[in-house]
This record gives C-alpha cells, sequence and structure tokens, in this order.
C-alpha cells in the first residue's frame, strides 16, 4: 500500500504532463510556440505509434545500445571498487591522485570520445571506454567516501581484537561502503546512457544513438523521440535493478 501510494502522485503528475503534451501538439499551439512545423513537434500519441510501428528496428538497435551501456558500467564498477580500494589502503596515493581524478570531471567526456574512436576505431571498444569513464568517478569518489567513514569505535575493537588490516577492510570497511557504493552505482547507470548515446554519435554502425543521428538528418521526429524513449526505459529500468537488488544485499541499512 505504501509502495502504490509513494509512486501515485508521479504517475498522475506524469499523466497529466502527456496529456498536456498531446492537447498542445495535437492543436498546434506547441508548433506555434516554437515557430516550427508541426511534423518537427510530434505528440505522444505520434510517438507510440512510431514505437510500435519501427518496433523491429528499434529494438535492434536498443540491443546494440544495451550491451555496451551493461558492459560498460560493469567495466566502470570493477575500475571504480578497485580504485577506492587502492585509495583507501594507500594515504599516499589518494593525496597524489584524488585531486586529479576531481579536476578530471571538469574536462567533457565529448573531448575525449573523437580520441577514443581514433585510438581503437568504430568496435565496441570506444564506447565501453567512454561509458566506463562516465561511470568511474561517482563510484569510485562514494565507495572511498564509504570506507572513509567506519565507525572509529567499530576499527578500534576490530585492533584490540588484533585484527589484520585485510580483516579490517572485509569485516568492517567493505561492509559500511556498501550502501555508499551502491548510491555511487546508482548514479553512474543513470548517467550511462548519456555516454553510450555520446560514444555512438562520434562513429557507430548500429545503436540508437546512431538511429537518432540519422532520423535527425532526415526529420524523422517522432523515431528520434521514440529511441530517446527507449533509452530513458533502459536508464530507468537499470537503475530500478540496481536499488532492488541494493534492498536484497544491503539488508542492514
Amino acid at each position: 500500500m505504501r509502495s502504490m501510494s509513494r509512486w501515485a502522485l508521479p504517475t498522475l503528475l506524469l499523466a497529466a504532463l502527456i496529456g498536456a503534451w498531446q492537447v498542445a501538439a495535437s492543436s498546434g499551439a506547441l508548433a506555434d510556440l516554437f515557430n516550427l512545423e508541426p511534423f518537427l513537434v510530434p505528440s505522444p500519441a505520434e510517438i507510440a505509434s512510431s514505437l510500435w510501428d519501427n518496433r523491429s528496428l528499434l529494438v535492434e538497435n536498443a540491443w546494440v545500445t544495451l550491451r555496451e551501456i551493461i558492459l560498460g558500467f560493469l567495466c566502470g564498477l570493477v575500475a571504480g571498487i578497485a580504485f577506492a580500494l587502492l585509495l583507501r589502503l594507500s594515504g599516499l596515493l589518494r593525496r597524489a591522485t584524488y585531486p586529479l581524478m576531481v579536476a578530471s570531471q571538469a574536462v567533457p567526456i565529448l573531448v575525449f570520445a573523437p580520441i577514443l574512436v581514433v585510438w581503437f576505431g568504430y568496435g565496441i571498444g570506444p564506447k565501453l571506454a567512454i561509458i566506463a569513464l562516465v561511470c568511474f568517478f561517482p563510484i569510485a569518489v562514494a565507495t572511498a567516501d564509504g570506507m572513509r567513514s567506519v565507525d572509529p569505535e567499530a576499527a578500534k575493537m576490530m585492533r584490540t581484537l588484533d585484527a589484520s588490516r585485510w580483516q579490517l577492510l572485509w569485516r568492517v570497511e567493505a561492509p559500511t561502503s556498501l550502501p555508499f557504493a551502491f548510491s555511487g552505482a546508482r548514479i553512474a547507470v543513470a548517467f550511462a546512457p548519456i555516454a553510450a548515446v555520446f560514444g555512438e554519435w562520434v562513429g557507430a554502425e548500429s545503436g540508437l544513438g546512431h538511429l537518432i543521428l540519422q532520423d535527425n538528418a532526415q526529420l524523422e521526429t517522432a523515431r528520434v523521440f521514440a529511441a530517446a524513449t527507449l533509452l530513458a526505459a533502459i536508464g530507468i529500468g537499470l537503475y530500478g535493478l540496481l536499488a532492488l537488488a541494493e534492498r536484497r544485499i544491503v539488508t542492514w541499512r
């Protein structure tokens, strides 16, 4: 019951927004507002029709993008957690690299994307690298912060029990950092579809980003919105799966 009430208000708000969009687009008011041709401002009904009419093409390209997102996210997850462990184990490494890691986020990912395509070609490699780079930072930072948030009394108790550094890490710091790691992973997976689209825009032969680029050039506006809807669904679905996994794994939170 609580779950239904929690989702009721967002669902009603979304339905109201879609209804207003449908009325504004079908009446031509939206096109007049932006001074555009009506076919450039599709209604939700037209987008839904495009989703159905082009379902084979959209699903085929969505699978390509979904595979890139999952593999790239997993690469970023492994690298982020491993780097957070290194930062925790070495104060010198943390002091030397943490400011540089933060500063690297000031450089837009679009700067790296063309370089990666030049280096690795038009295969899946550059897309995975771009997605992993986007996912790496929030996971690494959140996990490292979680490890530093250990209760000092718990750490002191482990030392009085003659626990080794690895036992302290495994039994106290890792469980404490797990909710933080999941928070970073949820942020990362929400941005992963954007990174995948950037990678496909720079160089790809398939995928939703590639399809959006082609449809935009051909003024297939309804299909552009349909592809964007699938991207949003992928992001929401992966976010929901991570939230479900967190509830199953972090049972003590």
